[in-house]
């Protein structure tokens, strides 16, 4: 077998049903399989897999394993040469996993590949190809603006369209040959959630592998779904920093001071954000079939005459009946568009506004 895809979930079977039926159809040419990993969600999402999608290997966790241990755990089952790391919050295209098996093999020396990452607004997403975050590198980006260009976090010197080598690559997608991921020994368990990605890719390069990110090849990551950015989100992001200089770096009262203050930043700076209004759309559209625009417009505000200097859309992405590179071509990095995908077997369409917040659900 070429391809195992490997899908983690906690609790978001409405992102989950999205992300398995673009997976299902991404590997239609591929001797591959998917591996679905449920961390004992309260959601149903169990059910609707086992509905949906019978041919997918099912295990249902009776504990929240966390990231690391749940992903080891199903790449031990795994029959592929190659193996993906996918969240759920994610939608490929048809051809994704082809592309990037052929640029694997293309490749000598390969670690991990990872593609640009986009938002739920067509947006890109930067940490899809950062540095390694060294202390120097991440006291910068604490301060942020002209600091931040000395030692920059995020690997700029690549377009995000072009290709090239990179040092840590995001755990939203990795895609490497099960025998490399052995190799590194998987992710390190020791971290639950957040860092074990920096960790992983890192310890693959330590190896002599080299990590390519492949920036023709797009992938929506609704980021921010599957997590909330609260006090305990913060206190397990610190402690996965903490731990990462200590395996790796040597680790002074300096290097705690920045990470401390750093996530005193973040969470000052998410207390005085402000919350961003639902917009008001003048315009909908639906790029497939009107019956599921006329349903949907039951269920979201559309105020005043449209105004094209000035228009706000709302644009519905059917999965039912178009390809999802279809869908791709018009997710556009437009500040007056909004996106959502209808679901494929239930009626329901999900998307998210922001690269930050949590996604919405919308049932019609």
């Amino acid at each position: 077998m070429k391809l195992s895809v490997i899908v983690l979930n906690y609790n978001v079977k409405h992102f989950l049903e999205l992300c398995l039926h673009s997976v299902r159809k991404s590997i239609a040419h591929i001797d591959a399989e998917v591996i679905v990993v449920d961390n004992n969600s309260s959601d149903k999402s169990v059910a609707m897999v086992a509905e949906y999608f019978p041919e997918m290997r099912l295990i249902a966790n009776k504990e929240n394993l966390g990231f690391s241990k749940a992903y080891n755990q199903a790449v031990e089952e795994a029959k592929g040469e190659y193996i993906c790391v996918l969240n759920p919050d994610t939608v490929v295209c048809e051809y994704t996993f082809l592309n990037c098996l052929k640029k694997a093999e293309e490749l000598p020396n390969l670690g991990i590949l990872g593609v640009q990452l986009i938002d739920g607004r067509g947006r890109f997403l930067p940490e899809s190809k950062r540095n390694l975050p060294t202390a120097k590198v991440s006291f910068f980006k604490v301060f942020g603006g002209y600091f931040s260009r000395i030692a920059p976090y995020y690997a700029d010197h690549i377009e995000k369209d072009d290709e090239g080598m990179v040092e840590i690559l995001v755990g939203a997608f990795m895609l490497l040959k099960k025998a490399i991921y052995q190799e590194a020994k998987g992710f390190d368990e020791r971290y639950f959630m957040y860092g074990e990605d920096i960790d992983f890719s890192y310890s693959v390069q330590q190896l002599g592998y080299q990590n390519h990110y492949l920036g023709t090849e797009r992938v929506v990551h609704f980021k921010g779904e599957s997590t909330i950015k609260d006090k305990v989100y913060r206190e397990r992001f610190f402690g996965a920093m903490k731990l990462f200089y200590k395996k790796y770096f040597k680790y002074t009262w300096l290097t705690d001071i920045v990470i401390s203050r750093g996530i005193k930043l973040s969470a000052y700076l998410h207390s005085i954000k402000k919350e961003e209004v639902q917009p008001n759309f003048k315009q909908i559209e639906c790029i497939g079939t009107d019956s599921i625009k006329n349903t949907v417009l039951k269920r979201v505000k559309i105020e005043g005459e449209i105004n094209i200097e000035s228009t706000t859309k709302l644009i519905l992405l059917d999965t039912r009946t178009k390809t999802y590179d279809t869908l791709f071509s018009y997710l556009l990095d437009d500040l007056k568009s909004y996106y959502r995908f209808v679901l494929p077997y239930t009626d329901k369409c999900v998307g998210s506004d922001t690269s930050s917040g949590r996604g919405e659900v919308v049932s019609f």
